[in-house]
């Protein structure tokens, strides 16, 4: 096989499950994308072919049903996935995030209730932070949870850019709590807001007006969502305990950040696949364009691009396995694999030349959907305020 974005020192698990992921890529994703993303059409066939090889389950433990397997294994069929259509690769993030923040951060009956159902995809999750006024500023948030005199609460107010906004049933909601701390970010408490599936008024409160069109991104559907006095008990507090709310979010984040590093090495990865084959095929002036020096030192130059957002994608991850913190290496490769992916399929779209325009060529569609890479999780702009804050406090002068 091709020697870009291999990784050493995996398991014989690990392998046998890239290589079934891979495979359900080439024969059941990669045929069928341009169609369904051209038709905005949800993948139900894929979600349940990858429900049946346990990708809704890989990270959660085997005691509630999952594999088990670890972040590096999950960024790994997540490149793959997103090298097929990155669209598919989002209708399992956000349901990862919520499981992740479950098993760190859940009580037992929380997990109980929970893990096994969000296994087997039956229970599916969304993480809902973002609000019209709120991107990168968590500590505006306005979303209220309000305590009543039985311990349970009420939640008004409205979020944006919820992924599988429609299609969960479960969603880690932030809101403001305002219960005595002093630190705004101690005033923030995660419910787990249960719902039904679909739009319109899907739980006594709960709202999801309909899909948000957007230029790229297409198949998997984002969505508001508008509560209006929505009555939760005190037990759907992620934790059980309020006030923790930023915090467990910030731990999915961070977690979310080599997601999407990953998804964005799976689109430069298929954009070089791309341009290469296109460059081999593609002849001027009686050869084959790759001969050209211009477009040989252009390919040579995204495969290195590719390999790099790779290899510090996978350091994220299994520094994150080995329970350190890893902010910083979740930032470098979150900014590094989205700029170095929105590069790749831009060298790959100017190899292609007039064709890369059709929306008969995939390229075309990679070029909407790699745009998306350097907003999700944190532009690269909060990667690099996250980065420089940290080095300050390691070098500082004695």
């Amino acid at each position: 096989m091709p020697r870009l974005c291999q990784t050493d020192g995996l398991s014989e698990d690990q392998t046998e499950i890239l290589k079934a992921v891979r495979q359900f890529v080439d024969e059941q994703i990669i045929p069928v994308a341009q169609e369904l993303e051209h038709a905005d059409e949800y993948p139900t066939e894929i979600i349940e072919g990858l429900k049946e090889l346990g990708v809704f389950g890989l990270t959660i433990p085997e005691e509630f049903g999952g594999l088990g397997e670890s972040l590096l294994t999950y960024a790994l069929v997540v490149e793959e996935i997103a090298r097929g259509w990155m669209s598919v690769s989002g209708v399992i993030n956000t349901h990862f995030i919520v499981a992740y923040m479950l098993i760190q951060h859940g009580t037992d009956e929380q997990k109980q209730k929970y893990l096994p159902r969000m296994a087997t995809g039956e229970v599916r999750g969304a993480f809902s932070m973002s609000e019209p006024g709120l991107g990168s500023d968590v500590s505006a948030v306005s979303t209220k949870a309000t305590r009543a005199d039985d311990g349970s609460y009420s939640i008004t107010g409205q979020k944006m850019w919820l992924t599988n906004g429609a299609t969960s049933t479960l969603v880690a909601l932030l809101t403001k709590t305002d219960e005595g701390a002093e630190s705004v970010y101690k005033n923030m408490t995660t419910f787990l807001v249960e719902k039904e599936a679909g739009f319109g008024e899907t739980a006594q409160g709960v709202t999801v007006p309909g899909k948000i069109e957007k230029m790229g991104y297409k198949g998997v559907e984002t969505t508001e969502l508008i509560l209006e006095g929505h009555q939760i008990a005190a037990e759907q507090v992620l934790g059980g305990e309020p006030g923790k709310g930023f915090f467990q979010m910030m731990d999915g984040v961070e977690v979310g950040r080599v997601n999407v590093a990953a998804r964005a090495c799976g689109l430069a990865w298929r954009g070089f696949e791309l341009g290469i084959a296109y460059a081999q095929q593609r002849k001027t002036f009686g050869k084959a364009i790759a001969e050209h020096q211009a477009v040989l030192f252009r390919l040579a130059e995204m495969a290195t691009k590719v390999e790099v957002a790779h290899t510090m994608m996978v350091k994220a991850a299994r520094l994150k396995d080995t329970g350190e913190r890893m902010d910083v290496e979740a930032g470098m490769a979150k900014m590094v694999a989205s700029e170095y992916a929105n590069e790749v399929v831009e060298d790959s779209f100017r190899i292609h030349g007039g064709y890369g325009y059709s929306k008969e060529y995939e390229i075309e569609r990679l070029m909407r959907e790699v745009k998306f890479m350097l907003i999700g999780e944190g532009t690269s702009d909060i990667q690099k305020m996250i980065i420089g804050r940290s080095l300050l406090k390691d070098y500082q002068l004695r």
